[in-house]
């Protein structure tokens, strides 16, 4: 009976650790920056919530084993500690994996940062997410001629780091760094 009863608090302590550390994640861009990742990513992907719960199960299982007189306490400890350090780690690998998509370096066009493969075009810097009305090219110039290095689905959001001079493409950003154009006729600001 008391072994059963450990192992439902150490469940129900894993469980409101991660659901915490999840539940805070979307919403916390501002405190991101000041943690690091911990409880909000400006990386996409889902390494972060993965990472949040690996590190919640070991942690409440290093807690419990450590904890000598109080062992719940021990768990729900060991699963917020865990939980954070697990999220940091995969917030890390997630911005890494961006790095990596946008060909891990980049070059600098009036003051916007633009992938290698990217052909930099005079353009307005600008911020904001944008929603593209339909499927759409992305490019690697602004023009129709540019090659294909991807598309942005109808619905999808994006961020957004510059404009065309002549208001034609919107040069879309991941992670800070342009990675093409979308035409700007078929989409619009979020």
């Amino acid at each position: 009976m008391h072994k059963t009863n450990k192992i439902k608090t150490i469940g129900l302590t894993i469980a409101a650790a991660t659901a915490f550390t999840m539940a805070s994640a979307p919403a916390a861009n501002a405190v991101e920056q000041r943690l690091g990742g911990v409880v909000g990513c400006d990386a996409s992907g889902k390494k972060q919530e993965a990472g949040a719960v690996i590190g919640g199960l070991l942690g409440a299982v290093a807690g419990s084993n450590l904890a000598k007189n109080d062992r719940g306490t021990g768990t729900a400890i060991g699963a917020v500690v865990g939980a954070g350090a697990g999220s940091y780690v995969g917030c890390s690998m997630q911005k890494k994996q961006a790095s990596n998509d946008v060909g891990g370096s980049y070059k600098t066009s009036n003051g916007i940062k633009i992938s290698h493969n990217v052909d930099s075009a005079p353009m307005t810097k600008i911020t904001g997410k944008y929603v593209a009305r339909s499927t759409l090219n992305l490019r690697a110039s602004a023009s129709t001629r540019g090659q294909r290095v991807g598309s942005v689905v109808a619905g999808e959001t994006f961020q957004a780091l510059g404009r065309t001079s002549d208001g034609q493409w919107i040069l879309v950003g991941q992670n800070g760094v342009g990675v093409g154009y979308v035409s700007s006729a078929y989409v619009y600001r979020a």
